[in-house]
């Protein structure tokens, strides 16, 4: 799926490389005025550059929400500013009309005839005078909204009072293309947040059954021997699972991940005692930092099951979550079995599922929301422990708890 993500930003790359060329073609102008002395823009065509960039930006807003009546109402002034037509409307793949801005309405169910048309056969229809050589529109232009690989998702409709010349149609086809790529983004970023959810839901059914059937097998143990202890332990997993198994939202703060942590703790060392040490260092600024939901369990998780469980006498686990200016820095490190560190030169984290419980999908949600420099480091030996390392911004914008 994230290949298929892939192929389909290189796509909306191509689509949107118009708008691309223009934003460059600013940038350049606006270096050179710079240069000259910083004087304010002044000329005809900086202000038109200017102008268009702040318009397609506007009309991007709402289309990368997808094509619905709210985004198409929004973005159709600026959809129109960019074709220079006298009117535009915006129907859907099927046919309902989501929005017509400027006068002549009453072309309204022309438009619809023919953007079932331009749908049907994924291609622009022109109607020339529309309504009659006596009528002041002299062409209704309907462009499909097309998307390789998906199809026709909507039909932009520009109506015009001047004979439409290759300028203009050459002007509303490539802003057809610049909505179908905006909307394609759209899709992308829908399509991210479902594959976040399931990735969420696999990490759940891969780890938890480990961990409920131990928590409740310790539980068990000390019902006749120490009821109230088996009490509290009951409290303390209710708890646990009650955060784990939340449905709202795909982050949590630092905070929240560590309380729960504690938890999962309190049930593990109730069943390996003394065995098992845990320290935790953490510094106050960066509680409230947000992270992917279910973060730190898997590498706690794994630092008792793989790094303690097979050493014996048991060891210790070192939880540090540190302030690094615009970053937080958090580890999990124990000083048990360790690891081949062949199988992590191999690339993948899931060679030996045994062996990294829901660590690759905890570095592909890492890498998801904050870009591939956020990923884990994972140091480590067979006989010298193991230390899991993440970088979390302290602050994201459009990532929030």
């Amino acid at each position: 799926m994230v290949r298929e993500e892939v192929r389909a930003a290189a796509r909306v790359s191509s689509a949107i490389v118009w708008f691309a060329v223009i934003l460059a073609c600013a940038v350049a102008v606006i270096a050179l005025i710079s240069f000259r002395g910083r004087r304010a823009l002044t000329t005809p065509e900086e202000r038109a550059v200017h102008s268009t960039l702040h318009t397609a930006s506007l009309a991007a807003r709402p289309l990368r929400g997808g094509l619905n009546f709210e985004s198409a109402s929004e973005a159709a002034p600026y959809l129109r500013a960019l074709t220079g037509s006298d009117a535009l409307g915006i129907a859907d793949a099927d046919g309902t009309l989501l929005t017509w801005n400027g006068p002549h309405d009453e072309l309204a169910a022309a438009f619809l005839d023919a953007s079932a048309r331009a749908s049907e056969g994924e291609r622009r229809v022109l109607l020339s005078y529309p309504l009659g050589a006596d009528h002041p529109v002299r062409a209704v232009i309907a462009q499909p909204l097309l998307i390789e690989d998906v199809g026709v998702v909507g039909v932009l409709g520009a109506v015009t009072t001047s004979v439409p010349g290759p300028g203009m149609l050459g002007a509303i086809s490539e802003v057809a293309r610049y909505a179908c790529g905006q909307i394609e983004l759209a899709e992308l970023d829908a399509s991210r947040a479902r594959l976040d959810r399931a990735e969420v839901r696999a990490l759940r059914a891969q780890i938890s059954p480990h961990f409920i059937y131990n928590a409740l097998g310790t539980i068990a143990s000390f019902v006749r021997t120490d009821p109230d202890r088996a009490r509290e332990l009951v409290l303390e997993f209710a708890d646990f699972t009650r955060y784990s198994f939340r449905t709202a939202g795909e982050f949590t703060v630092l905070a929240d991940e560590l309380r729960n942590i504690d938890r999962y703790l309190t049930l593990e060392r109730a069943r390996f005692g003394d065995s098992l040490q845990v320290t935790v260092q953490v510094a106050p600024e960066v509680l409230s930092v947000v992270l992917p939901f279910l973060a730190l369990q898997p590498l706690v998780e794994n630092a008792v099951r793989h790094g303690l469980s097979g050493r014996a006498g048991g060891g210790t686990i070192t939880i540090v979550a540190a302030d690094e200016g615009t970053d937080c820095l958090i580890s999990v490190e124990d000083d048990g079995v360790g690891m081949d560190p062949d199988i992590l030169r191999s690339g993948s984290l899931t060679v030996d599922e045994g062996a990294h419980v829901g660590l690759s999908n905890v570095d592909d949600r890492l890498r998801a929301a904050f870009g591939n420099d956020y990923g884990l480091v994972v140091d480590t030996a067979p006989g010298a422990g193991t230390k899991v390392s993440m970088r979390v911004p302290k602050f994201r914008a459009g990532i929030r708890a």
